[in-house]
């Protein structure tokens, strides 16, 4: 009987030892399949694409932190800091382009790409950022 305890426990552990292993494999072969076949431009749109039609049809997410947000963003924008796109996924968008922003663009294309991988294929990360949106966009309200 102790036996069966004991290999009931060394079971147990072995599980537990590769669960993570396994989920992680399962998170390189998606991303690894995205990259693979993704087009070099997958993804990605610039300030000056953004007219007014444009504008008018997505929805912008800030990924900034709640302080830069506060400090102003483009109007109508949602909030979601790049670290919670996972998290909050819910909260985004299914029947319309998602546009990702942050400053310059190098956060919001993290939580874009883990978006991506994870199958929300209408997501897009401004490149340039808000910063770029300021300067150089085609509409501006």
């Amino acid at each position: 009987m102790r036996s069966m305890s004991q290999f009931g426990s060394l079971l147990f552990a072995g599980l537990l030892l590769t669960s993570p292993v396994t989920a992680q494999d399962a998170a390189v072969e998606a991303m690894q399949g995205y990259m693979e076949f993704a087009p070099y431009d997958a993804g990605i749109i610039v300030p000056q694409q953004i007219t007014k039609d444009i504008f008018e049809s997505v929805v912008f997410v800030d990924t900034r932190d709640a302080e830069q947000f506060a400090k102003g963003t483009i109007p109508g924008a949602l909030h979601i800091e790049w670290r919670e796109v996972l998290s909050r996924i819910d909260e985004i968008p299914t029947d319309k382009k998602v546009i990702l922003f942050c400053n310059t663009g190098s956060l919001s294309a993290q939580a874009a790409f883990a978006l991506r991988v994870a199958g929300c294929e209408n997501v897009l990360v401004m490149q340039t950022g808000l910063d770029g949106w300021r300067k150089d966009a085609a509409h501006k309200p």
